[in-house]
Protein backbone atom coordinates (compact mmCIF):
# COMPACT_ATOMS: atom_id res chain seq x y z
CA UNK A 1 0.00 0.00 0.00
CA UNK A 2 2.86 2.38 0.25
CA UNK A 3 6.18 2.87 -0.41
CA UNK A 4 8.94 3.72 2.21
CA UNK A 5 11.70 5.97 1.18
CA UNK A 6 14.34 5.45 3.94
CA UNK A 7 14.84 9.50 4.38
CA UNK A 8 12.81 11.59 5.89
CA UNK A 9 10.21 14.00 4.31
CA UNK A 10 12.69 17.32 4.74
CA UNK A 11 16.12 17.13 6.08
CA UNK A 12 16.59 17.55 10.34
CA UNK A 13 18.97 19.38 11.79
CA UNK A 14 19.68 20.48 15.22
CA UNK A 15 22.70 23.09 16.33
CA UNK A 16 22.95 21.38 19.58
CA UNK A 17 21.80 19.60 22.29
CA UNK A 18 18.56 21.32 23.74
CA UNK A 19 16.71 18.81 26.40
CA UNK A 20 14.26 21.65 27.42
CA UNK A 21 13.20 22.66 23.47
CA UNK A 22 13.21 18.98 23.36
CA UNK A 23 10.45 19.00 26.33
CA UNK A 24 8.00 21.70 23.95
CA UNK A 25 8.50 19.66 20.74
CA UNK A 26 7.64 16.73 22.60
CA UNK A 27 3.94 17.79 22.30
CA UNK A 28 3.75 17.84 18.76
CA UNK A 29 5.09 14.18 19.37
CA UNK A 30 1.98 12.61 21.37
CA UNK A 31 0.17 15.73 22.15
CA UNK A 32 -3.84 16.54 21.62
CA UNK A 33 -2.69 18.73 18.15
CA UNK A 34 0.33 16.48 17.53
CA UNK A 35 1.09 14.42 14.53
CA UNK A 36 0.11 10.96 15.89
CA UNK A 37 -3.50 12.38 16.76
CA UNK A 38 -4.12 13.47 13.20
CA UNK A 39 -2.68 10.84 11.55
CA UNK A 40 -4.65 8.59 13.42
CA UNK A 41 -7.89 11.06 13.26
CA UNK A 42 -7.55 11.12 9.32
CA UNK A 43 -6.97 8.10 8.72
CA UNK A 44 -10.15 6.61 10.78
CA UNK A 45 -12.60 9.53 9.42
CA UNK A 46 -12.01 8.60 6.28
CA UNK A 47 -14.27 5.37 6.56
CA UNK A 48 -16.99 7.80 6.64
CA UNK A 49 -16.50 10.32 4.61
CA UNK A 50 -18.05 10.38 0.85
CA UNK A 51 -15.65 9.30 -2.17
CA UNK A 52 -15.12 12.44 -3.44
CA UNK A 53 -12.82 13.64 -0.81
CA UNK A 54 -11.68 10.08 0.65
CA UNK A 55 -8.07 10.17 -1.22
CA UNK A 56 -7.27 13.59 0.55
CA UNK A 57 -8.21 12.19 4.45
CA UNK A 58 -5.47 9.37 3.19
CA UNK A 59 -3.00 11.29 1.53
CA UNK A 60 -2.95 13.65 4.37
CA UNK A 61 -3.35 11.13 7.42
CA UNK A 62 -0.51 9.26 5.63
CA UNK A 63 1.84 12.54 5.56
CA UNK A 64 1.11 12.94 9.17
CA UNK A 65 3.41 9.71 10.00
CA UNK A 66 6.12 11.29 7.96
CA UNK A 67 6.05 14.52 10.10
CA UNK A 68 5.65 11.95 13.15
CA UNK A 69 9.06 10.38 11.91
CA UNK A 70 10.47 13.77 11.44
CA UNK A 71 9.16 15.32 15.25
CA UNK A 72 10.78 11.89 16.34
CA UNK A 73 14.07 12.96 14.68
CA UNK A 74 14.33 16.47 16.21
CA UNK A 75 13.56 15.20 19.69
CA UNK A 76 16.24 12.33 19.42
CA UNK A 77 18.62 14.50 17.97
CA UNK A 78 17.56 17.29 21.19
CA UNK A 79 18.16 14.81 23.53
CA UNK A 80 20.84 11.86 21.92
CA UNK A 81 23.44 13.87 24.26
CA UNK A 82 21.88 15.05 27.00
CA UNK A 83 23.18 13.60 30.91
CA UNK A 84 20.48 13.16 33.18
CA UNK A 85 21.22 15.95 34.68
CA UNK A 86 20.80 18.20 31.70
CA UNK A 87 17.21 15.86 31.44
CA UNK A 88 16.22 16.38 35.01
CA UNK A 89 16.85 20.69 34.46
CA UNK A 90 14.74 20.62 31.55
CA UNK A 91 11.88 19.32 33.56
CA UNK A 92 12.51 15.88 31.56
CA UNK A 93 13.70 14.02 35.07
CA UNK A 94 10.26 12.01 34.97
CA UNK A 95 10.67 10.95 31.99
CA UNK A 96 14.34 9.98 32.09
CA UNK A 97 12.95 7.70 34.88
CA UNK A 98 10.83 6.07 33.47
CA UNK A 99 11.81 5.78 29.47
CA UNK A 100 15.67 6.90 30.02
CA UNK A 101 16.18 9.45 26.08
CA UNK A 102 13.32 6.92 24.20
CA UNK A 103 10.54 8.63 23.00
CA UNK A 104 7.02 8.12 24.25
CA UNK A 105 3.49 9.05 23.09
CA UNK A 106 2.86 12.13 25.69
CA UNK A 107 1.83 15.95 25.53
CA UNK A 108 4.71 18.70 26.67
CA UNK A 109 2.97 18.16 30.22
CA UNK A 110 4.20 14.70 30.54
CA UNK A 111 1.02 13.63 29.90
CA UNK A 112 0.15 10.24 28.04
CA UNK A 113 -1.02 10.18 24.72
CA UNK A 114 -4.94 9.34 24.74
CA UNK A 115 -7.78 8.12 21.65
CA UNK A 116 -10.15 10.45 23.54
CA UNK A 117 -8.00 13.06 21.15
CA UNK A 118 -8.91 11.11 18.18
CA UNK A 119 -12.72 13.14 17.09
CA UNK A 120 -15.28 11.27 14.63
CA UNK A 121 -18.22 12.74 14.76
CA UNK A 122 -19.74 10.61 11.66
CA UNK A 123 -20.97 13.94 9.67
CA UNK A 124 -17.95 14.26 6.98
CA UNK A 125 -18.62 18.58 7.22
CA UNK A 126 -18.34 18.26 11.09
CA UNK A 127 -15.18 16.21 10.55
CA UNK A 128 -14.02 18.46 8.07
CA UNK A 129 -14.37 21.29 10.36
CA UNK A 130 -12.46 19.33 13.33
CA UNK A 131 -9.86 18.49 10.82
CA UNK A 132 -9.18 22.38 10.15
CA UNK A 133 -8.92 23.41 13.89
CA UNK A 134 -6.69 20.72 14.47
CA UNK A 135 -4.22 21.61 11.62
CA UNK A 136 -4.48 25.34 12.72
CA UNK A 137 -3.70 24.64 16.32
CA UNK A 138 -0.78 22.65 15.00
CA UNK A 139 0.50 25.59 12.95
CA UNK A 140 0.02 27.68 16.03
CA UNK A 141 1.94 25.34 18.32
CA UNK A 142 4.94 24.95 15.61
CA UNK A 143 4.88 28.73 15.55
CA UNK A 144 4.86 28.55 19.17
CA UNK A 145 7.73 26.28 19.17
CA UNK A 146 9.51 27.86 16.99
CA UNK A 147 8.85 31.37 18.93
CA UNK A 148 10.92 29.83 21.96
CA UNK A 149 13.85 28.13 20.15
CA UNK A 150 17.69 30.13 19.41
CA UNK A 151 18.29 27.11 17.18
CA UNK A 152 18.07 28.12 13.14
CA UNK A 153 18.48 24.70 11.85
CA UNK A 154 15.97 23.24 14.00
CA UNK A 155 13.87 26.05 13.25
CA UNK A 156 14.44 25.31 9.78
CA UNK A 157 12.53 22.17 9.88
CA UNK A 158 9.70 23.61 12.46
CA UNK A 159 9.25 26.02 9.57
CA UNK A 160 8.20 23.24 6.95
CA UNK A 161 5.65 21.51 9.29
CA UNK A 162 4.17 24.86 10.11
CA UNK A 163 3.61 25.74 6.10
CA UNK A 164 2.43 21.84 5.95
CA UNK A 165 -0.20 22.10 8.30
CA UNK A 166 -1.25 25.48 6.36
CA UNK A 167 -1.73 23.45 3.40
CA UNK A 168 -3.66 20.70 5.13
CA UNK A 169 -6.35 23.59 6.48
CA UNK A 170 -6.11 24.63 3.12
CA UNK A 171 -7.02 21.40 1.32
CA UNK A 172 -9.52 20.37 4.60
CA UNK A 173 -11.81 23.75 3.91
CA UNK A 174 -11.54 23.00 0.09
CA UNK A 175 -13.19 19.61 0.85
CA UNK A 176 -15.69 21.36 2.79
CA UNK A 177 -16.57 23.49 -0.23
CA UNK A 178 -16.97 20.24 -2.12
CA UNK A 179 -19.53 18.51 -0.01
CA UNK A 180 -21.53 21.62 0.70
CA UNK A 181 -22.27 21.78 -3.32
CA UNK A 182 -23.34 18.30 -3.26
CA UNK A 183 -25.27 18.47 0.13
CA UNK A 184 -26.84 21.64 -1.69
CA UNK A 185 -27.56 20.26 -5.15
CA UNK A 186 -31.72 19.41 -5.24
CA UNK A 187 -32.32 15.82 -5.03
CA UNK A 188 -34.71 14.51 -8.19
CA UNK A 189 -36.06 11.33 -7.64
Amino acid sequence: MWYYEKKLQYPVKVSNCNPRLAKYLIEQYGGADGELAAALRYLNQRYSIPDKVIGLLTDIGTEEFAHLEMIATMVYKLTKDATPEQMKEAGLGAHYANHDNALFYQNAAGDPWTATYIQAKGDPIADLYEDIAAEEKARATYQWIINMSDDPDLNDGLAFLREREIVHSLRFREAVEILKEERDKKQFF
